[in-house]
This record gives structure tokens, sequence and C-alpha cells, in this order.
């Protein structure tokens, strides 16, 4: 079977990320086409990889004759239109989170998808794919801990753009908790409520940082996580399931553990979420390039999850507005797919 032929739409960080795994870490797929809204950059990309090309306008390269498969990571405010042009056109597409930037569209893309009557639209929520998670899901589903009843997140960052601001981090750093809630209990999240804490000092004027959300699923599971982007010191992300029988916890970062002179105990942190999650990445592509070569389409979370994350982290927002708790607003799964 030929290599399936990629358009990666957005060369940014993450996009310049997919390009270069795929050219060096995926099996049976090659970057063909790219696009960006700074062109050039586009260009001086598609210049180094054999064979590809730079579209200067993303619905041209989506529907482009050179390309079997898309990988979304444009900014999430284009998504909606791109994302119809890829059902339009009937080719598979990854795309990076968010699905879309509000529920009304994000509704509409799974409508659209529905209608379709197969799946195209996979959602980069990566953690589906890293090691740990996947073993703690495994648990989980083997029931060794019993019902599972409590969990407990943390997840931190060094620091964030200039321009993130408050709402951006529910929706685009606790979004990650979502879904990681919605994939470990197989079970939607039916309320949130974020609380503000004392901001940090050093974090920029007029961002709420830390803040702390609590989820409750549709079986009543308490779910609690602690957002901080501005830390200073790295990455960290940490997930505790408290069960009837015990507990689990994955995102210690126990590596190399050392004590030395004077008195000093510890390791190290990873530094960003390239090395803490660059091997689910890995997988996450592969995996989706084997589904589409197959036939399959899709391989891990859908336009479905992708929706259900907009409802709570929308919900999320209006809470973090409020400090009350919020019912999350979903239609139901069977209403559009069915299923």
């Amino acid at each position: 079977m030929s290599d399936l032929r990629i358009a990666v739409l957005g060369v940014g960080m993450m996009g310049a990320d997919h390009v270069a795994r795929i050219g060096s870490k995926i099996a049976g797929a090659r970057v063909t086409v790219v696009n960006d809204y700074l062109t050039e950059k586009a260009e001086t990309l598609a210049a180094t990889i054999p064979g590809c090309r730079a579209i200067a306008d993303p619905l041209d390269a989506i529907a482009d004759a050179d390309v079997d498969a898309v990988l979304l990571a444009t900014p999430g405010t284009t998504h909606e239109k791109q994302l119809l042009a890829c059902l339009e056109h009937g080719k598979p597409v990854m795309c990076e989170k968010p699905l879309t930037t509000d529920v009304a569209t994000s509704l509409e893309v799974v409508k659209r998808e529905a209608e379709l009557g197969k799946r195209l639209i996979q959602v980069g929520f990566m953690r589906r794919f890293d090691a740990e998670y996947v073993a703690l899901k495994t648990l989980l589903t083997d029931g060794e801990l019993g019902t599972p009843l409590v969990m407990h997140c943390v997840h931190r960052n060094a620091e964030v753009p200039p321009n993130f601001d408050s709402s951006m981090i529910v929706k685009d750093s606790l979004v990650h908790e979502v879904d990681v809630t919605r994939f470990l209990f197989d079970e939607e999240i039916t309320s949130i409520q974020v609380i503000k804490p004392a901001a940090n000092p050093n974090a920029p004027q007029g961002l709420q940082d830390p803040q702390i959300a609590i989820f409750q699923t549709a079986s009543g599971k308490h779910v609690d996580v602690e957002v901080f982007v501005t830390t200073g010191v790295a990455y960290e992300v940490r997930t505790e399931v408290v069960g009837e029988r015990g507990s689990a916890m994955i995102g210690l970062d126990v590596g190399l553990v050392r004590k030395s002179a004077p008195g000093h105990w510890g390791g190290q942190i990873t530094p960003s979420f390239k090395e803490r999650f660059g091997l689910a990445y890995d997988v996450e592509i592969q995996r989706w390039v084997d589904a589409v070569r197959s036939g399959v389409n899709v391989d891990g979370p859908g336009a479905w999850d992708g929706y259900a994350a907009a409802a709570v982290c929308a919900a999320g927002v209006a809470s973090l507005e409020s400090g009350l708790p919020v019912a999350v607003e979903m239609v139901s799964r069977e209403s559009i797919t069915g299923a």
C-alpha cells in the first residue's frame, strides 16, 4: 500500500512538530502539502521536504488531489470551516484541540459527520495514548480498584504565552482533564465549578491563576483539578484515582531519583509538554495513520468527544465568572449519532 499523503495545515509549534514527526517517526505516511497563514513560513518548510508543496489557501490544500488526509494544527477559530471542508471532500482529519471554539459549532460538526454515516474526524487529545494513562485505564477497566470514587488532578505549566487569559486556562489547559475524566470513567461530566484562589503574584496582571475545578460525573464521581499555568518551575501533570479497594497515581516523574550533599533529594521534572507527552503524540499519529490506511479513519477520540469537551469548558467559563457550580448542557448522543 502506498504512503498516506497528508496535508498539514498550520505549521507553528505544533504543526511543525507534527511535520517533523511524520517525516522521521511515522511509518506509511508522508507530508505532501503544508499551509500556514504565514505563507513564507509554509514555503520555507515545504522546501525542506521532498515532494512537498506549500498551498496558500487552506481550503485549496484540503481539496488538493495530492492529499489523502489532513492534520489540522491551525488556530481553533478556523477549525469549523476547515473541518466541514474535510467532510465535504470525504477526507479523514486529525484535528488538534479544540474541535471548534464554541459549543454550537462543535455540535454542527458532529451533526454533519453523522449525516455522512461514517467517522472521519479524530481529535488530538493525546493523553489517551500516553502509556501511564493507558495503564491507569486498564487498571480501572479490570476492576482492580473496585468502583472508582474520586479523582485528584494537577496540571501545572512553567509559563504561558502573553495573550493567555483566565478563560483560556479552562479552554486550553483544563480541557485535557475534562477529556481524561471522560476517558477514564466512561461517562459524561454533568457539572463543573471553578474556584478562584488567591492569584499568583508572578502571573500577568488580570490572569486568574491558579484555578481549582470540581467536576461531578453522571454517576456522582468527584474530580478535583488544580490548574496552575505560571509556576515558573516546569511541566507537571499528575492524576490519582481513589477507589473502593485502593488508589493509583500517575505522573510522578520517577525516573532517576538521587540523594546528594548537602542533604538534597530528588530528580528532574519534565520541562514542557513535548518531553512529557512526546511519545504519546508519536503513538497517536501512528495509530491515526494506520486507521486511515485501513479504512477505519479514526482510532481514538472523535468529534463527539470534542463537542463534549467544548460543552464542559463553556460551563467552566461560566462558573469562572460566577464562582458557582454550573450544569453542563449537552444534547444526547443518541439523538445525533444513533449510537
